[in-house]
């Protein structure tokens, strides 16, 4: 008696004789994965990879995730794009910067008469859009040394933090870092339109060396590699706003304590919270700068 032929259950005019060890279907050469013992089938060789917890590094972030820096690089890449528009089209900087509450005349080139604008104006967007722009309002050629310098250090400091921290959580630190130091700028410099990622980088600064101490790093090597950028931050904010630096630093260094510092037990849902909580802060500060300002003009 002859026996039945089996064909590839993927395949079925393919004819042959190995099955998948694990699900014990029949598969052909196209069809076969190498396994420990034999061969598997393309869906047990899916399901298999499921099963397999990814590596984790001690802050939560996925070691897979974070082998390219690729929230650094797309950081980078919308700096300078931004900052490229604002060469091509300069009123992007007074519609776009940070900007608490002021009037914004016909040398802006954006109205055709004065106008009120601001964050206080609805203008949210402001505390966000400023930290990716660095060509001043007035022009001059601090713009392209303002990116320059901001960018090496993102490049410098970022790529460790985005693999330690994760991409999600990094990000997430980068974008509060920014909006912490507008809001400090919106809280007291309302009436001065300001630019610049360097607040993002003070917190991701701040990020490091939280990091760096909870690793045991040597400081010594860490503080020389601050202290020069520290030496460009304070040359940056005698030009541009202080506000911004101090604001980036404080907040970068509060969400770092909490993702750095959670412990391992419901340590993504206690990160969450924290970052939560910070935004929180944050936006009530805002809401209470919008209502003093605009219950007493002026």
């Amino acid at each position: 008696m002859e026996a039945a032929v089996t064909t590839c259950y993927r395949h079925p005019k393919y004819e042959t004789y190995v099955s998948c060890t694990r699900c014990d279907r029949f598969i052909c050469p196209d069809c076969m994965r190498e396994a420990a013992v034999g061969h598997q089938c393309p869906e047990c060789v899916r399901d298999g990879h499921r099963s397999v917890r990814r590596a984790r590094t001690v802050f939560g972030g996925s070691v897979a995730g974070a082998a390219a820096p690729v929230v650094t690089y797309t950081l980078i890449a919308l700096n300078v794009l931004a900052y490229l528009s604002e060469l091509a089209r300069p009123d992007i900087v007074p519609r776009f910067g940070m900007l608490g509450w002021g009037v914004l005349g016909p040398e802006t080139g954006v109205h055709s008469g004065p106008a009120v604008a601001g964050v206080a104006e609805g203008e949210w967007y402001r505390l966000f859009t400023g930290a990716f722009l660095h060509q001043s309002p007035t022009g001059g050629t601090f713009g392209i040394m303002h990116i320059m310098m901001n960018m090496f250090c993102l490049w410098n400091i970022g790529r460790t933090v985005e693999e330690q921290l994760g991409r999600a959580r990094y990000a997430g630190l980068y974008l509060l870092s920014a909006l912490g130091g507008s809001v400090l700028v919106y809280l007291i410099a309302p009436h001065s339109i300001v630019v610049g990622a360097s607040g993002a980088i003070f917190g991701v600064s701040a990020s490091y060396y939280v990091i760096c101490r909870r690793l045991g790093h040597d400081m010594r090597a860490v503080n020389r590699f601050l202290a020069g950028l520290m030496i460009w931050m304070v040359v940056s904010a005698l030009i541009t706003s202080w506000q911004t630096h101090l604001g980036g630093l404080l907040t970068g260094g509060l969400v770092s304590l909490a993702l750095v510092y959670a412990p391992r037990k419901n340590r993504t849902a206690i990160q969450v919270v924290a970052a939560a909580a910070v935004l929180v802060l944050l936006i009530v500060l805002v809401l209470m700068k919008t209502s003093s300002l605009t219950s007493y003009p002026g």
